[in-house]
């Protein structure tokens, strides 16, 4: 998986931003809210995303899959390498992350993204 390949997925999102953060961390959001962080620069994790809690204690338990540092009790989790998750398995990762963050919105940044 290349960055351009989680970026281009990102951003196909509705209503998906995307902004550099802490430096050189590529923050995508919905509604001003956070969904993933991917990592430009070389550090410990890769890329980090939402998680409902049974998929956050399933992935934890996988090699290169750790709860994301500072974060984690959010059911945020990081992959430290590229490789961490397949490209078919990360797809609805990221969609999931998405959804989790969009329904947690306030109803009317909701109604208002949808409009």
């Amino acid at each position: 998986m290349k960055i351009d390949w989680v970026r281009s997925y990102c951003m196909s999102l509705p209503h998906a931003t995307e902004s550099l953060q802490w430096g050189d961390d590529l923050v995508f959001k919905v509604g001003g809210k956070m969904f993933a962080v991917l990592v430009l620069e070389p550090a410990p994790v890769w890329l980090s995303l939402k998680t409902m809690p049974e998929d956050f204690a399933e992935l934890t338990q996988r090699p290169g899959v750790i709860p994301a540092p500072y974060s984690a009790r959010y059911h945020w989790v990081a992959l430290k390498t590229q490789d961490a998750v397949s490209a078919s398995e990360l797809k609805p990762l990221l969609r999931r992350s998405y959804d989790l963050v969009f329904e947690k919105l306030p109803r009317k940044t909701q109604s208002a993204l949808r409009a």
